[in-house]
């Protein structure tokens, strides 16, 4: 498979409301789509969810943009790609960058589907045709706005609900929600918030019965997650310190927790994701789909990642209007009673809402050999 050209565009959407968490709040969210071609015509597409700031990672929309725009994209137009999984080595020469290698790759799977003929998420080895979802709540000025969102959340079928902590605002929160909520499935999300002095702390959440506790401490305190996991009943889940086989594999010798959260775009690709998955899978560990406030085009590449066997719970996956007044595919992502269902077209299944996308795009560069 050769490509003969990249179109590499920087989009702004806004969101209905602003995304709260631990590190800050998002409401335009500006990101690239990578859009591949070969030489029969065919186009696949990749969306890169690198936020503007680097609270999530290191990488940002700037640092993705030069690194597709000057190494990566020059780099794949002149090498012969058999395979989709091909790009994982064809882009080790360069360090980390892991958003910006997604972004690409995941255009590059969805283009290889097409031509093949078949819905990506059976390229992929997917294993079902509908996946089970929650929902995913930043952190709210006041309850009553929680209980409203946790609500409309059960009432559209969520198979589990995520709240946001930071210090400060945890605890008590857990417990007004276990009290007015005690059967519901419920996992906290503190997105690096709390250090190992924070220890007797956090075991104060035992009791609660969650599903799990996210990424409590520093995205590169692995160590620190196995100390922490031995002292907690909680199943402790790893995220941002996951970015790749290696962190997995680091983390399962260490004990280090007993689920991990798989985002595309942080691993940096679905190959990376892939071989995640089947290291998980040999340890028993689950796993489920992490969101990353994506618009339809990476929506659709990780609700197709969440069909492989051994992601068994549920996905951080809403509906494309959970966030967004419009969205850059068609039909757009849907929930019903808490799954969504994959399309059975080629690729990633959904057609690109032209007009939507052209308002959307801001700035857009083509990259030829």
């Amino acid at each position: 498979m050769k490509i003969k050209k990249f179109i590499l565009r920087t989009m702004n959407m806004r969101m209905k409301s602003p995304f709260k968490t631990s590190f800050g709040s998002v409401q335009d969210k500006l990101f690239l789509i990578v859009e591949a071609y070969d030489d029969q015509g065919n186009c696949g597409y990749g969306e890169c969810d690198a936020f503007e700031a680097p609270w999530y990672t290191e990488e940002t929309v700037a640092t993705c943009h030069h690194m597709l725009q000057d190494f990566m994209l020059p780099t794949l137009l002149t090498e012969a790609i058999h395979h989709p999984s091909d790009v994982r080595e064809l882009l080790a020469v360069y360090r980390r960058n892991s958003m910006a290698k997604a972004a690409v790759e995941t255009a590059i799977w969805d283009l290889y589907a097409k031509r093949v003929g078949k819905p990506l998420y059976e390229v992929i080895g997917g294993v079902r045709q509908a996946i089970d979802v929650g929902v995913s709540i930043g952190l709210q000025p006041m309850t009553e706005m929680l209980y409203q969102k946790i609500d409309a959340a059960l009432g559209n079928g969520a198979k589990r609900v995520k709240v946001k902590i930071k210090p400060g605002n945890d605890l008590a929160l857990v417990a007004t929600i276990r009290e007015r909520y005690p059967d519901l499935p419920l996992m906290v999300d503190a997105n690096s918030a709390y250090t190992l002095k924070d220890m007797e702390h956090l075991k104060k959440f035992d009791p609660y019965n969650l599903l799990m506790m996210e990424q409590p401490l520093g995205a590169d305190d692995i160590l620190d997650h196995a100390m922490l996991q031995k002292q907690l009943n909680t199943p402790i889940c790893l995220d941002e310190s996951i970015c790749s086989l290696k962190d997995a594999q680091t983390a399962i010798a260490l004990n280090a927790c007993k689920i991990f959260n798989v985002k595309i775009a942080r691993v940096g690709g679905i190959e990376e994701a892939r071989l995640i998955h089947e290291e998980a899978s040999r340890a028993d560990l689950q796993l489920w789909g992490g969101g990353m406030l994506e618009a339809g085009i990476g929506r659709a590449h990780s609700v197709a990642l969440t069909t492989l066997q051994n992601f068994t719970l549920p996905a951080d996956t809403s509906g494309s209007s959970h966030y967004f007044d419009e969205d850059l595919i068609s039909p757009e992502v849907v929930v019903v009673n808490g799954e969504i269902h994959l399309p059975s077209q080629p690729g990633i299944g959904y057609s690109i809402n032209e007009e939507a996308y052209e308002k959307y795009t801001i700035k857009k560069i083509e990259i030829e050999v």
